[in-house]
């Protein structure tokens, strides 16, 4: 019971840095959700577009897929701690100064988005080639296609990974702190050591943390409901075709 009574004296005393702090993790995450979600889309589309012909235009659209993939490849081989750390210091270095938010928002967004590319060029791979050749012989050209046809199905498909890539960079947002963004983590870390009480800030800063993540994940299980629409309805062969909802 001290314990709980110390920790919440230390809320009560600091609840609007950590409040603060709890929001600018969120912020962060959203940013870098949809920000990353964007990215992965077009390189899913670009690495999916089809290339017959040998000319400069196939050449040079090869070399920018040469590029998309040497991204992909080093913001999902590398800790994002050491990328915050190359891009803010090397910015710096080179005479940019930038704002630490705005230096922690193009990170997780580049790095969600080094992720977000395979789920959705995996989304794309798993629609039916049939889908593609239907368009195709209506007259559609790839990017028709792709929008009204592809890319609706694929967002519904990856909605999974992309809430749970969310919730992964509410949680990530700490590793920013490296670069002394002023999220959760090092609120409570300064808080901690302006009061000497480790224990008592960090518990704070794991109940708030679980209350974004649990609060986003219930929210989105209700989000997929409302997209999958109404309950499914099966056809039953019994004195001619009747529909019946499942479980009736």
């Amino acid at each position: 019971m001290a314990f709980l009574e110390s920790a919440w004296n230390l809320f009560t005393n600091n609840w609007d840095l950590f409040v603060r702090g709890a929001w600018t993790a969120l912020l962060l995450a959203i940013i870098g959700t949809i920000c990353g979600t964007l990215i992965g889309f077009f390189i899913g589309i670009m690495h999916t577009i089809p290339q017959r012909k040998k000319t400069i235009k196939t050449m040079l659209f090869k070399l920018v897929n040469f590029i998309l993939t040497a991204y992909v490849e080093i913001f999902r081989g590398t800790p994002m701690m050491v990328q915050a750390m190359v891009v803010f210091y090397g910015l710096v270095y080179m005479g940019i100064d930038i704002d630490r938010f705005l230096a922690a928002s193009i990170v997780i967004s580049l790095n969600t988005g080094a992720y977000m590319a395979e789920y959705v060029r995996g989304g794309i791979v798993s629609i039916d080639k049939g889908q593609f050749e239907a368009a195709q012989a209506i007259g559609m050209n790839h990017l028709q296609t792709m929008i009204h046809i592809v890319i609706p199905q694929v967002a519904r498909n990856i909605l999974p990974a992309t809430g749970n890539q969310f919730v992964m960079n509410i949680k990530d947002s700490s590793v920013l702190s490296v670069i002394s963004v002023v999220e959760l983590f090092f609120t409570a870390n300064s808080i901690a050591g302006s009061n000497y009480k480790y224990i008592e800030a960090f518990f704070i800063a794991t109940i708030l943390y679980f209350i974004m993540t649990f609060t986003v994940t219930r929210f989105l299980l209700l989000f997929e409901k409302k997209m999958d629409g109404p309950a499914a309805y099966k056809v039953e062969l019994i004195t001619g075709n009747k529909l019946e909802k499942d479980g009736e």
